[in-house]
């Protein structure tokens, strides 16, 4: 069994930033549970290019408000608290901050840790 403090991850490598995000990685590839979970901040009057051309993400909102707009039919989803999205087909969106948001974010296939996002919003596939 394995069991993981956010506080044990914070200031760590698994802690990683972007400009509008900090990911804390609580669960990895090297875990073996054919996902990755991540307790993520986006940080309020941000916008996001995220393109998961690579991976399923299904995102837990926990605090904040803001919204996602699939790039694919321009349509824009509110996000609040406690509320679940999942970008089921890889879909291409933007996401957006009105406040700090917290998210509980779920990754198939898990990533390793050291991705972050390219220049076209996208996490690589990282082999061991």
């Amino acid at each position: 069994m394995k069991v993981v403090k956010l506080e044990d991850i914070i200031g760590t490598d698994q802690e990683v930033k972007g400009e509008n995000w900090t990911s804390r990685r609580l669960l990895l590839k090297k875990d073996g549970m054919g996902y990755s979970v991540h307790d993520t901040i986006i940080k309020a009057g941000t916008e996001t290019h995220i393109w998961y051309q690579n991976h399923l993400e299904a995102v837990y909102c926990i605090e904040g408000d803001g919204e996602v707009e699939t790039l694919s039919d321009n349509k824009i989803h509110p996000i609040s608290a406690n509320m679940i999205y999942a970008l089921d087909k890889h879909d291409e969106h933007l996401l957006r901050a009105n406040t700090d948001m917290r998210m509980v974010c779920v990754f198939n296939p898990p990533i390793t840790g050291t991705e972050t996002h390219d220049e076209n919003g996208v996490y690589p596939v990282v082999e061991d």
